[in-house]
């Protein structure tokens, strides 16, 4: 489910508009942001940017009480003493990899993943086992077409933004 520090994806345009309005010119910081957000928008959709998976491609399943687990302050950082609990630091490795929050599986069969935002059924996203590619969306900027779209704190640190 998306935080209060949520960022919604927003086309291109309404993005620099709205840091320009809000700083009244360019500085190099206001222009750093929109190059960043611009390449943001241009990388090619993978699974891995919705959902936890493998170096592969694979979709990981959620470890048993992982929700618990991570939840904990010391599991929250980077740790080397994780004995037993391989499956954990992989899977939240892996889930601090995706750039949109709330998404889950709703089908994965023989050729086709297919995703659905917790928040609204109605955004789908599938994408082809063979290329780990989305089947209907090229890249990010694609995904403009939904209203609810909400990126990780991990893709606002790539653009430059601090929650």
């Amino acid at each position: 489910m998306p935080t209060e520090a949520s960022h919604k994806l927003i086309p291109m345009t309404d993005f620099v508009i709205e840091y320009y309005s809000n700083e009244g010119y360019a500085d190099l910081q206001t222009l750093r942001l929109m190059k960043n957000y611009a390449n943001l928008l241009r990388k090619p959709l993978t699974l891995g940017m919705f959902v936890p998976v493998d170096p592969q491609g694979n979709v990981l399943k959620e470890p048993k009480n992982y929700t618990s687990w991570k939840s904990l302050d010391h599991n929250n950082v980077k740790r080397n003493d994780t004995a037993g609990f391989e499956e954990y630091t992989e899977y939240q490795k892996a889930e601090k990899n995706c750039l949109f929050e709330g998404f889950t599986i709703a089908y994965n069969g023989y050729s086709v993943v297919r995703i659905v935002a917790s928040y609204d059924q109605s955004i789908e996203i599938s994408f082809n086992k063979n290329d780990l590619l989305s089947t209907a969306f090229n890249d990010i900027e694609s995904l403009t077409v939904f209203d609810d779209i909400y990126l990780t704190a991990n893709a606002l640190k790539s653009i430059g933004i601090k929650k």
